[in-house]
């Protein structure tokens, strides 16, 4: 498993480093002819575009030093890799964004302030218009990468290149307005551009901070591997998923299964190691742990008091789910899992409210009931 993985990794990182290094030759040439053209036609925003290119060729130097350093080998220090570090770079790529559209709003507004009447020539227009193509084709093909290979960072700059696009475009009308009604916008175009700028920055901050805080389990994701492990012969239920995300495409999890009280603990260990083993080959999911839960068989009165007590739980709103049931009649002892969903105002309540109604039907027993959570919940 560990030689697929490494192979899986090293082929990521080359596609990665590839498509930056294509957007930071991009943005260098973009970059370069811009300057020189808004420095010739007096044009602020054209100008300010020059500076947004030059940024863009620093977020792809840093998508690639990013991934680099995630794909580091573990070590003793940092036991689960270092793949967080490319949220860290996309991190990076979103305060240079922000940093780029204030820097801009403030020259604009020194230009309003203070106005320069710009001088267009055709060759100008004509470069600015070709570099909204290539900024189009551009931003496409590196989000598109940056989803294939599931690389926020790469995400994050397709999407910035293609916001250029709509930047240097703006810059084409401007220049058409003033050459058929002699009326300079360039300066509250650059504002407009700035400010627009600024909201994809905090936007794309705010989406990095919520992957490094962690985000729920994807729910697509815990429904296959959920579906693979009850795919076994005698699993009952796959319960409790737990997805720890060190990085895009690293995943370590664990989960909980329900099995026949008739099992033996060769047998058992048999089927989790089976279990592991297919998990990972389907989804590159490495399951640290699996919990056991052992499911009445042999009791066909206990059998139907699960049936009773699963009817009274769910009847409760917001309870999504009930697993683990065991009952045992010689100890007088009753557990079960109960899955309160985050919709309610107060999940605690909820659990109170299903103990007590499962207390006062089963009064003799001792009940050992644990609220758990859905980390897929959508």
């Amino acid at each position: 498993m560990k030689n697929v993985n490494g192979d899986s990794t090293a082929s990521r990182e080359k596609i990665i480093v590839r498509t930056s290094v294509i957007g930071i030759i991009a943005n260098v040439f973009l970059a370069a002819f811009k300057a020189v053209i808004g420095l010739m036609s007096s044009s602020i925003a054209i100008i300010m575009d020059a500076v947004n290119n030059i940024s863009d060729a620093g977020s792809s130097l840093i998508t690639i030093i990013g991934t680099k350093l995630a794909g580091r080998e573990p070590d003793k220090k940092h036991p689960f890799g270092y793949g967080r570090v490319e949220y860290l770079s996309a991190m990076v790529i979103s305060v240079i964004v922000l940093y780029a559209g204030v820097t801009s709003l403030v020259e604009s507004i020194k230009k309003i302030i203070t106005p320069d009447v710009p001088d267009y020539s055709t060759v100008s227009l004509i470069i600015v218009g070709a570099a909204v193509v290539v900024k189009i084709v551009l931003g496409r093909y590196v989000k598109s990468v940056g989803k294939k290979v599931n690389s926020t960072s790469l995400v994050n700059s397709g999407e910035d290149a293609t916001l250029d696009s709509v930047i240097s475009a703006s810059t084409l009308v401007a220049a058409a307005i003033f050459l058929i009604f002699d009326i300079s916008l360039e300066a509250w175009l650059g504002a407009i551009i700035s400010l627009v700028i600024i909201k994809s920055g905090f936007e794309m901050i705010k989406e990095t901070v919520s992957q490094i805080l962690g985000e729920r389990n994807d729910a697509d994701l815990a429904k296959s591997i959920k579906e693979t492990v009850t795919g076994f012969p005698d699993v009952q239920g796959a319960y409790d998923l737990v997805l720890n995300n060190y990085g895009p495409d690293t995943w370590n999890g664990s989960i909980h299964i329900e099995v026949p009280d008739t099992y033996s603990a060769d047998r058992l260990d048999q089927l989790i190691r089976s279990i592991q083993v297919k998990v990972y080959e389907e989804h590159h999911v490495i399951l640290t742990a699996i919990g056991v839960y052992s499911v009445n068989t042999k009791d066909a009165e206990i059998i139907e008091a699960y049936k009773k007590v699963k009817d009274l739980v769910l009847s409760h709103e917001y309870v999504r789910q009930i697993h683990g049931f065991y009952m045992d009649k010689e100890k007088k002892t009753l557990r079960f899992d109960i899955v309160v969903s985050f919709d309610a105002e107060d999940r605690r309540a909820v659990y109170g409210k299903v103990i007590e109604a499962v207390g006062k039907e089963y009064p003799e027993y001792e009940l050992q009931v644990a609220m758990d959570t859905d980390f897929s919940e959508d």
